[in-house]
């Protein structure tokens, strides 16, 4: 009875977690829709008040065009009396608008605007680290301890001895030339692999110019060159030349995190077919692959990329996940 107990407490408490990941997603999406209207309308009203200045201008334009058009006849007029009666009020100044007080306004009106949208950003990125750092704590429940599997290594990837790091060795080893590893692409997977269920796990990947993380199915491609993308079975992003980040999505996405991510954390949902992707130390999510479709085992992926000459000797470090109730 005891064990039945826990096992039910365990069930609850699983469903709460689904809870709190999908409430999580609906108020990130609750934030930017916000983000997305207050923009419309500010856009709305700039609009608005530039049609405004265009249509004074316009017919400001008229009233100089009529002007000139009365100078014109009057220069060929021969009655100087009426000229002398009319002179005064055909050279007056007119109450136009001046082009410099114009162009101030409108950019007084751009940096409130700026000013408006700068301070939502940081509302709106302050309530999603927060939102994040919530998903993260709940996924992190779900870590498992993830090992390299040396028999699936390339030739010239050198593995530490606890199977947690990984770095390109230049040099190809002489190794043999099993099914599961990789003869051309610098990849390796995990030992385990999973085919139900959640997990996450967390890799180092400070100091290095180009790497590669994510997940693929047993049966991807390990001869050859490799096609990284979910329909050749490999879902990933990467990094490249030190600032390219890209998901491996079909089409590639390109990436712009806030910051250069050092420690990224990969979780998967096997029956959701879902796997995300988080700047672990800004608590920032880089990316998600959804309604995805898993048949087969997904085994954690890693690419080091090449040494390119020492610029990217630092290896991809497997690191314990801390979590913090």
């Amino acid at each position: 009875m005891k064990t039945q107990k826990d096992v039910q407490l365990m069930i609850q408490n699983t469903i709460k977690k689904i809870q709190d990941i999908k409430h999580s997603a609906e108020v990130r999406k609750g934030f930017y829709t916000e983000l997305l209207e207050m923009m419309e309308e500010q856009q709305k009203a700039a609009e608005k008040q530039e049609q405004e200045l265009i249509e004074e201008l316009e017919l400001e334009i008229t009233e100089l065009k009529m002007r000139n058009t009365e100078l014109e006849q009057l220069s060929h007029t021969e009655d100087h009396l009426h000229l002398l009666q009319i002179h005064s009020s055909l050279c007056s100044p007119r109450n136009s608008r001046n082009w410099p007080e114009i162009s101030m306004k409108t950019h007084e009106s751009l940096e409130t605007l700026r000013r408006a949208l700068t301070q939502l950003k940081d509302t709106i990125d302050e309530k999603l680290t927060l939102t994040v750092s919530t998903e993260l704590k709940v996924m992190q429940q779900y870590a498992v301890d993830v090992t390299l599997d040396p028999d699936t290594a390339q030739p010239k990837l050198i593995l530490s001895d606890d199977g947690k790091q990984v770095r390109d060795g230049d040099i190809r080893q002489k190794l043999p030339d099993k099914p599961e590893r990789f003869d051309t692409c610098v990849d390796v997977l995990g030992k385990e692999g999973f085919s139900s269920g959640r997990f996450y796990f967390e890799v180092q990947v400070k100091g290095k110019t180009d790497w590669t993380l994510g997940v693929a199915r047993e049966s991807i491609n390990r001869k050859g060159e490799i096609t990284l993308r979910p329909s050749d079975g490999c879902w990933t992003v990467w990094l490249r030349t030190g600032d390219e980040y890209k998901a491996c999505d079909d089409p590639p996405v390109s990436l712009s995190p806030r910051v250069k991510p050092r420690q990224v954390g990969v979780f998967v949902d096997y029956e959701e077919g879902l796997v995300c992707f988080y700047d672990v130390e800004s608590s920032s999510h880089i990316y998600s692959f959804t309604a995805q479709s898993f048949t087969e085992k997904l085994y954690p992926f890693f690419g080091p990329c090449p040494n390119e000459g020492g610029k990217n000797s630092s290896p991809l470090i497997i690191t314990p996940v801390s979590y913090n109730k």
